[in-house]
């Protein structure tokens, strides 16, 4: 079952995965599972899912993987991200990001979007930084 990705999914709230309906799957050490349902608004001109959705799945489902690798980490920031758009898209999109290696404070993830039927739309790669807690 899934449900709106929200601040127990991600760690904070996150209004823009609000508007996109995005919803948490799964989520283990070192992997995540986030998805969307393609509706109208968030097609291009082609009337596919923008490519920006693609990006946002896939930045959405590394962070939240990258989270899982230190739990007292206050959150994460992307520093890079490069996606590759493989073929257009509609309908349920999920994306899954894995850790590939993390240290003390940046990750490394990479991660695809599949559509219903399992094919890979896109493939992405990304490190993302872990904020340490202010000390009390």
């Amino acid at each position: 079952m899934t449900s709106p990705v929200g601040e127990a999914f991600f760690g904070r709230k996150i209004p823009f995965l609000k508007l996109l309906a995005a919803r948490a799957e799964h989520r283990e050490k070192g992997r995540a599972v986030v998805s969307i349902e393609v509706r109208h608004e968030l097609t291009n001109s082609w009337k596919f899912a923008h490519g920006g959705v693609l990006l946002t799945l896939l930045d959405v489902a590394m962070g939240s993987a990258a989270r899982t690798t230190d739990g007292h980490a206050a959150g994460i920031v992307t520093v890079s991200l490069t996606v590759n758009f493989i073929r257009p898209c509609s309908g349920l999109l999920r994306a899954e990001g894995r850790v590939l290696r993390s240290g003390r404070s940046l990750v490394f993830c990479e991660g695809e979007v599949r559509d219903a039927s399992g094919e890979v739309q896109a493939k992405g790669i990304g490190t993302f930084r872990l904020k340490k807690r202010e000390a009390d």
